[in-house]
């Protein structure tokens, strides 16, 4: 048994999943506030890291300033999308709003396909070191980069709903949309909110995969990827989502060492997290941490 290779791949997992806790805290936070599965999660990552992209090779800005620019926009992207699509569909059946996110998902597809082409497209450099040593292995300086900032973002969303006024506002939107409009909540000022967090917060993640592994519309399958994660922890549950992400950074990759050392079956990487999203179904449905409802006949 190669050891090194597997504590390689373990702390790969924790890294990556860091990336999948952050994008995960995203899918539960539109939940949270509106009940909305956003099935449009991975276009997020993608339209934030073309973005990017766009800003350091046509414009020639250093990357933080690009970096800020995409956050900035990201907002804005995130505000109007909820105004103009969504804010519309407010009382209507879930699944209308659900199935408008999977509209929003194809457009924004076949938008960046048509803008930016189909091939992926690599980021400029922007660490003059590509590797790093971390516990004696070596990582990729940009997943360095990106646990710290997946660490900065978690902090940031626990103090946002603990202390600030704002995310009070959204947790007591989450708990009754009626009770907090009552106390003078405005409810669609949280939908707004919580749906430009999500934005900016993926934008993050997206521009992360795409320093590593280039920009193409194959960054959108992370949205599908993280889901297992979302379910894994509870979807309406910001600790379940990082613990989820987490614990599906680690299974892919320690699934990848098993299937290359014994199984021989092959794409165990992509596979295993849907295994683990169908067993956690059947035996805990609503996740190591979501709330259970109850309902009283």
């Amino acid at each position: 048994m190669e050891w090194t290779l597997l504590f390689q791949l373990v702390l790969n997992g924790l890294v990556v999943g860091a990336l999948y806790g952050v994008v995960a805290m995203s899918f539960v936070l539109i939940y949270k506030a509106s009940q909305v599965v956003n099935f449009a999660q991975g276009e997020f990552l993608l339209v934030g890291a073309w973005a990017c992209w766009w800003l350091l090779t046509n414009w020639q800005l250093p990357f933080w300033a690009g970096f800020l620019l995409t956050l900035a926009f990201m907002t804005v992207f995130g505000v109007l999308l909820q105004i103009i699509v969504l804010r519309p569909l407010i009382g209507e059946p879930v699944i209308s709003v659900i199935m408008a996110t999977v509209g929003l998902s194809i457009f924004f597809q076949a938008l960046v396909k048509w803008m930016f082409g189909v091939f992926a497209q690599p980021f400029p450099p922007i660490f003059s070191v590509e590797r790093v040593s971390l516990l004696g292995l070596e990582v990729q300086s940009v997943y360095v980069a990106s646990l710290g900032v997946s660490a900065f973002i978690m902090l940031g969303f626990w103090w946002f709903f603990t202390y600030s006024k704002h995310g009070l506002a959204m947790r007591a939107t989450a708990f009754d949309q009626q009770v907090a409009q009552s106390l003078g909540v405005s409810v669609p000022r949280v939908f707004a909110m919580s749906w430009a967090i999500s934005a900016v917060v993926s934008a993050v993640a997206g521009v992360v995969v795409g320093v590593v592994n280039g920009v193409s519309s194959a960054l959108s399958f992370y949205g599908i990827k993280v889901f297992p994660a979302v379910i894994v922890g509870g979807l309406d549950s910001i600790v379940g989502a990082v613990l989820g992400g987490l614990i599906v950074g680690v299974l892919e990759n320690v699934a990848q060492y098993v299937d290359a050392q014994w199984l021989n079956w092959g794409n165990m990487y992509q596979i295993a997290p849907f295994y683990a999203l169908i067993l956690i179904l059947l035996i805990k449905p609503y996740g190591l941490f979501g709330t259970r409802n109850i309902e009283r006949v």
